[in-house]
């Protein structure tokens, strides 16, 4: 499938979409990529401050496990 059959069917999807969150990330999306041009990965260092700070979170009990967050996202429907 070439580029263009993709942009046709990626827009049809859209078209039909009605859940106005998805929506709206598509937006943010789009627009991250076209202010930045390109999506950049972090640094090495943006990482580690990443990942203390994760550690951090968890240490401080502001993390939520994951059957928690499927628990709580099946309440979303």
């Amino acid at each position: 499938m070439d580029i263009q059959q993709r942009k046709i069917e990626f827009v049809q999807q859209f078209l039909n979409l009605q859940n106005e969150e998805v929506i709206t990330r598509l937006e943010q999306l789009l627009h991250a990529f076209v202010e930045n041009n390109e999506f950049k990965p972090m640094s090495v260092a943006e990482f580690n401050q990443r990942i203390d700070k994760s550690m951090e979170d968890s240490k401080n009990d502001l993390v939520i496990s994951s059957n928690d967050l499927i628990s709580e996202i099946e309440t979303w429907g």
